[in-house]
């Protein structure tokens, strides 16, 4: 295809523009991650990083960047993210990678010289929008020839301790050098697919899945003059001269593809990315090493089942859905799909009905007319040859059961806080007819400026939350009765808060963690992504888990945060966590001064 029509096809996402001006030292060379390193190139510009710098500008930029057309998982199945802690990127996704076997994904080497911990996310076409799964790295191999990612050998195998939730038919073919001069020429277009940058200063940020045809180039010719140099052994050039469409930091590591094969990985560009893209080539020595090291990589013993939501509401008359999916375990079964503890009424049908393990079915379920209002627990079960596994389903029928009865109170049932600060009290349920209810709590009355957060923000009868009022310095004074209502289902209680704003307020030495949201459900193999809030502090503050159940792994990124920065707290359910609800602390501590919040998390 030719660069012409390559354009017409193309779809415009967006035009973006860039100050060009003259250049001082000519042109630099930087890798596609949001990264900072250092390049080795001896006789053309220095390497320079991306992440909060301007592009470099040069004479022959044009105004007009690239153009990239959306894409989903389905052009594409093995793209995965990869995420670090501390990165600036939405959820900190820095890198692309490409499945290549159940515990094993294949990206660039330079995606481990950045600092923070690695996590590789997958199953979302925008990583901003859903859980997906969350898959922690137990190994991350870079070729024993890499140095710098302008020098080549740019490729390294990460190996996860968790399954990637993919069948084997969909894992990405890379090209070895038993393809080499069949698999891709000069010419040929090839595939390229993303989660990185679609601006050139990140604005807006966006994580969701770009593709783009690039035109393979003879690199020998127009692709040097940049970096430690182009080299067609180890390389593979494409794009074009004036960067009218290419990729951009966030996207190294993704793949490049010629019919169907994974014949190169993205590594690097100029520093303007106004230029060809430059891809680590597979059909040689190179994918050699991917292929002996895919091979070493451990494979799991038993499958798994999850359902994706773990929840869903349909209305009397009406239909959902909601998909089912396994993990193979050391060889393919045949899986028999069932589920169980549907209510009188309610329809269900696998489609299809019958898979494979690592395949996915979709579960719709079917509601007759006149089926009345409730919550019900339904089973989703897995029966290989090997054994059997299962998932909960919460299905909602319209509102939901009547709820349960429970009383409701606040202790104390007073506060006093100036205006700017904060102050806290307790919000006290019981049972009431032997059975616990799930209590939604609200608040109401609150004075202009005034914010009440609840922690968590459900709670089960018996047990007791936590209410922080926060005002601001433009809070009125005065006294105000502030509402407190608790609501499980078609059930409503209701207790007074008595707020003072004035001649009071917070403690000093108090810092006021909240977590949003303070609570989640989640299936085994599972992930939730609750974002923490700090209000209080004057400098820096650290932040820690406890009560963390067993199975489940916490990670909080960044863990040391100050001012107005944000945290977040990643929880990953592996396959071996055991169902149940927990509550986890998150501490925050700095300055002398310290404060908690708890996090509700039930496993099904």
């Amino acid at each position: 295809m030719t660069a012409p029509d390559l354009e017409k096809k193309t779809m415009l996402r967006s035009k973006r523009s860039v100050r060009v001006g003259a250049v001082a030292v000519g042109v630099a060379v930087s890798a596609l991650a949001v990264v900072a390193v250092a390049s080795a190139a001896p006789a053309n510009a220095k390497a320079a990083n991306f992440e909060g710098d301007t592009p470099v500008p040069v004479p022959d930029a044009t105004a007009q960047i690239y153009k990239g057309v959306d894409a989903t998982l389905s052009d594409y199945p093995p793209v995965i993210g990869a995420l670090r802690q501390g990165g600036s990127r939405p959820k900190g996704q820095s890198c692309t990678g490409s499945v290549v076997g159940k515990r094993s994904i294949l990206v660039a080497a330079h995606c481990y010289d950045l600092e923070g911990t690695k996590t590789f996310l997958y199953g979302l076409d925008d990583l901003s929008v859903g859980t997906g799964t969350t898959l922690t790295v137990k190994s991350y191999e870079k070729h024993p020839k890499y140095v710098n990612f302008d020098q080549g050998y740019d490729v390294a195998v990460v190996t996860t301790n968790e399954d990637i939730p993919l069948s084997q038919d969909k894992w990405a073919k890379f090209a070895t050098s038993a393809d080499a001069g069949n698999v891709w020429k000069v010419g040929d277009s090839a595939l390229s697919i993303g989660y990185g940058k679609k601006t050139h200063d990140d604005n807006p940020a966006d994580v969701s899945l770009d593709k783009q045809n690039f035109p393979i180039v003879n690199g020998d010719s127009v692709c040097q003059g940049v970096g430690a140099g182009f080299k067609s052994a180890y390389m593979i050039c494409a794009g074009y001269p004036d960067g009218r469409s290419t990729i951009l930091p966030g996207d190294s590591g993704g793949p490049l593809v010629v019919n169907g094969r994974l014949v190169g990985v993205a590594s690097w560009s100029r520093s303007d990315f106004k230029w060809y893209g430059i891809w680590a080539r597979l059909d040689n020595e190179m994918g050699d090493w991917v292929k002996e090291k895919v091979g070493s990589a451990p494979q799991p013993t038993e499958f798994g089942v999850a359902v994706n939501p773990s929840s869903v509401r349909v209305n009397a008359g009406s239909s959902g859905s909601v998909a089912v999916n396994t993990t193979a375990g050391a060889t393919p079964e045949d899986v028999a799909l069932s589920v169980s503890g549907q209510p009188s009424g309610v329809t269900a049908t696998f489609q299809p009905t019958s898979i494979k393990t690592g395949e996915g079915a979709k579960l719709s379920l079917s509601v007759a007319s006149g089926t009345p209002d409730g919550t019900h627990t339904l089973t989703v079960t897995g029966k290989t040859a090997s054994g059997t596994k299962t998932a909960n389903l919460t299905l909602t029928i319209g509102q939901g059961g009547p709820g349960g009865e429970f009383g409701l109170g606040v202790s104390p049932a007073a506060l006093k806080v100036d205006p700017g600060k904060s102050a806290s009290t307790n919000i006290t349920s019981e049972v009431v007819g032997g059975n616990p209810a799930q209590i939604s709590l609200t608040a109401s009355g609150l004075p202009s400026g005034a914010e009440a957060v609840f922690q968590p923000t459900t709670i089960t009868s018996g047990r007791t939350g936590k209410l922080t009022v926060t005002t601001t310095s433009s809070t009125p004074k005065g006294e105000y009765r502030i509402t407190i209502t608790g609501t499980s289902g078609s059930v409503s209680k209701q207790a007074t808060l008595t707020l003072t704003v004035g001649d009071g307020g917070q403690q000093p030495g108090d810092l006021t963690v909240a977590l949003s949201p303070s609570s989640g459900t989640l299936s085994r193999g599972g992930a939730a992504f609750p974002s923490i809030r700090v209000t209080g502090a004057t400098g820096s503050v650290t932040l820690s888990t406890s009560g963390v159940p067993s199975g489940v792994t916490a990670q909080l990124v960044p863990a040391t945060i100050s001012g107005s920065q944000t945290s977040m707290l990643f929880l990953t359910a592996s396959f071996s966590a055991a169902p149940g609800t927990y509550t986890i602390k998150v501490t925050a501590t700095g300055g002398g001064k310290s404060g908690t919040a708890d996090y509700t998390l039930t496993i099904r």
